[in-house]
């Protein structure tokens, strides 16, 4: 439905978007992701060719931006953050101001427009004057705007910016109805926006994509770190003593001396299941577990991650920018090491072949 391949777009010596590529499925709601000024509202302003790239280029819905521009934007509606409303009209009006301007025909324009007010559910607005709205209905209002004409591909941008809990909810409940008719692009920088309403999320950071997956696959497949609460009943020195020896456990840290028992904080790979190892260790010391809990790392835990793993690396390249090194050295160590990586993997599920193989046989 949407392909990007090596976009940028560079503004003097600033580079607001770098080299991105990422492919967007028909009939899914993909979250952009990222933090203030990483480089979302414009990508979608490319996307939507309200602006041109430096580099690359972007099909949407097998047109080219550029070469079929007209074809391409007509395919997409549009919400950019602060939504293209006329105060003064009232709602039926300004929406046939839009079916105009979209080339929606005249015949079919009334009924295309009843439509999107269904969908919207603002049909009780439709006299009212927009700068009477709520901010709520206002966006509500933007978004049948951007969905008239049926277009293939509908951008939002951050469209819940400034609403209040409630009105979120209706929002969001709102987006999501649109899944399948429509493909759907929603930016934001907010996590439990993308988590509720996303089937897949594109996160990107200093103008640069640094992940595309489903939230699932973030969960599952990124390296990150479980963490365990133990409140154990006896002596703080002791009981650090048989976790510190526990050696599936990454670190042990004391939290609170409650009196007659201890509460600890320890971690480890989010793969590995540990509390037998502690229950095991802890009775043999005779130290009897009061109350154990587990928490796994959080989409908003991943997404910290990623961003700093990023902004790390893009400091990196600066510096080495600054001091004069041999960049393409730089990026043949970066690939070299992704490499090794990779077969690492691969050497290691072809192990698990191997030994599944032999066990088999053995049966």
């Amino acid at each position: 439905m949407i392909k990007v391949q090596g976009l940028s777009k560079i503004y003097g010596e600033h580079i607001a978007v770098d080299d991105i590529s990422f492919e967007v499925k028909e009939g899914h709601i993909y979250g952009f992701l990222g933090p203030n000024g990483a480089g979302k509202s414009t990508t979608m302003n490319i996307i939507t060719g309200y602006i041109s790239p430096s580099a690359g280029t972007v099909e949407v819905n097998g047109f080219v931006m550029g070469k079929d521009t007209l074809k391409a934007k007509k395919s997409i509606g549009y919400l950019p953050e602060i939504p293209p409303l006329y105060p003064d009209m009232n709602v039926k009006e300004y929406l046939t101001f839009v079916a105009k301007i979209k080339g929606v025909d005249k015949d079919k324009r009334a009924g295309e427009i009843e439509r999107v007010m269904k969908a919207t559910d603002i049909e009780d607005m439709a006299g009212r004057l927009i700068k009477h709205l709520s901010k709520g209905y206002k966006q509500r209002v933007g978004i049948a705007q951007a969905i008239l004409g049926s277009p293939k591909v509908i951008i939002l941008d951050e469209p819940t910016v400034g609403l209040d809990p409630e009105q979120i909810i209706e929002v969001r409940n709102l987006i999501k109805s649109l899944k399948g008719e429509h493909t759907v692009i929603l930016s934001s920088h907010i996590l439990s926006e993308i988590s509720a309403t996303c089937d897949e999320v594109l996160v990107i950071a200093n103008g640069r994509m640094v992940a595309c997956d489903t939230t699932e696959n973030l969960l599952k497949n990124h390296k990150n770190v479980k963490t365990i609460k133990i409140n154990v009943k006896g002596a703080k020195d002791k009981i650090e003593e048989v976790l510190n020896n526990i050696e599936s456990l990454e670190e042990v840290k004391f939290i609170e001396d409650k009196g007659e028992s201890c509460l600890f904080e320890v971690t480890c790979e989010a793969a590995k299941d540990v509390r037998e190892d502690i229950s095991f260790a802890l009775s043999d010391a005779r130290l009897l577990i009061l109350e154990m809990s587990e928490e796994t790392s959080s989409l908003e835990d991943i997404y910290l991650t990623l961003v700093k793993e990023a902004d790390e690396a893009y400091e990196a390249e600066l510096k080495a920018i600054r001091e004069g090194a041999d960049l393409d050295e730089v990026f043949a160590d970066k690939d070299e090491a992704e490499n090794e990586e990779t077969e690492d993997t691969a050497d290691t599920a072809e192990e698990t072949l191997e030994e599944s193989d032999s066990d088999s046989k053995e049966e």
